[in-house]
């Protein structure tokens, strides 16, 4: 049984009483909501906190608010995954973030896992998800005590990969997030919260704290998120694909593509996208942005089944969020 590392567990009463927490505890410091992700972390060495802050029960960070038609919807980074696929307004008016949200892992991590956690996942990889001695035994990585990416031995930088499904919607709906520090707060989009790099894959700041999600007004746009993964359960994407587009008067005026689970971030495809734009969404189409959207997916060696075939399924993943689009 794998088991803690000695910690300090504190809770914050608001959220100005968490970043006083974290000012003071400095860099052994983490924030934590749910714990799906960090205390596996912590029970497997790679993160080692020595305080850790609990904002999961502060009521601030669990609500919903705003207009669907009007300024959208803001969504508190500590609701729940559960909550976020039952909220009525949700479900109704933003059903791909319903989907995405829903195919997260079990129920029972869902219950207890949060939005904002999920944007913030940690990146993961074969040779970093292991145990500390399975991790000693071969030396460790350059993510976490090593000097060496075992995924691509002669690269300068890390490639464990991006596996949130939430990430990859968030990018293709242009969603926003904000952020808040003892600094001050700031509001990105959801674009610029992403690195391409394994160990730097956030732009956010240790001592930030993600607040809020922030989803755009709806209008006639339409999005879905498709997930593959070896089981249809707990397992982490193999590959993600998330489909923006707005189409007026039969024809693509907007389209966004995004693939999650084949690099350290959500990876846009530009040119897959650009192929959408003032065409119908009829097969010939569909197909061309589905090819487009293969070329420059470069699935590696750090997570489920093979690399080929992943990358093979992007084409396919790809024409069936664009189909059920076309259909929609």
């Amino acid at each position: 049984m794998l088991r803690l590392p000695p910690f300090r567990y504190v809770e914050p009463r608001s959220v100005t009483d968490a970043l006083r927490l974290r000012a003071d505890a400095g860099p052994d410091g983490a924030y934590v909501a749910g714990g799906t992700d960090l205390y596996p972390n912590m029970k497997r060495r790679q993160q080692t906190p020595r305080t850790v802050i609990g904002i999961g029960r502060l009521r601030e960070l669990g609500v919903i608010h705003g207009s669907p038609h009007d300024d959208g919807l803001t969504i508190g980074a500590g609701l729940t995954l559960s909550a976020l696929v039952r909220h009525e307004s949700v479900r109704r008016f933003y059903p791909s973030v319903a989907r995405a949200a829903s195919l997260v892992s079990t129920p029972l991590l869902r219950n207890m896992g949060t939005i904002g956690g999920n944007l913030l996942l940690d990146t993961r990889c074969n040779y970093y998800d292991q145990t500390y001695e399975w991790r000693k035994a071969i030396d460790f990585c350059m993510k976490r005590d090593g000097e060496i990416c075992w995924v691509a031995p002669s690269s300068p930088r890390c490639w464990a990969v991006q596996s949130s499904d939430s990430a990859p919607l968030a990018v293709a709906i242009g969603a926003e997030v904000t952020l808040v520090s003892a600094r001050g707060e700031r509001r990105i989009p959801a674009s610029a919260l992403y690195h391409n790099d394994g160990m730097a894959y956030t732009t956010k700041q240790p001592d930030e704290l993600l607040v809020a999600y922030h989803l755009p007004p709806v209008d006639d746009w339409r999005a879905t998120y498709l997930k593959l993964r070896r089981r249809d359960s707990f397992d982490f994407p193999v590959l993600g694909v998330a489909a923006q587009v707005q189409v007026t008067e039969g024809r693509v005026t907007r389209a966004r593509i995004v693939l999650g689970a084949v690099a350290s971030c959500p990876l846009e495809v530009p040119d897959a996208a650009s192929v959408l734009v003032g065409q119908r969404l009829d097969p010939s189409t569909i197909g061309a942005a589905a090819d487009a959207a293969f070329r420059p997916a470069k699935p590696m060696d750090n997570t489920d089944l093979t690399l080929a075939w992943r990358k093979e399924m992007v084409r396919v993943y790809v024409q069936r969020a664009l189909e059920e689009l076309a259909a929609a």
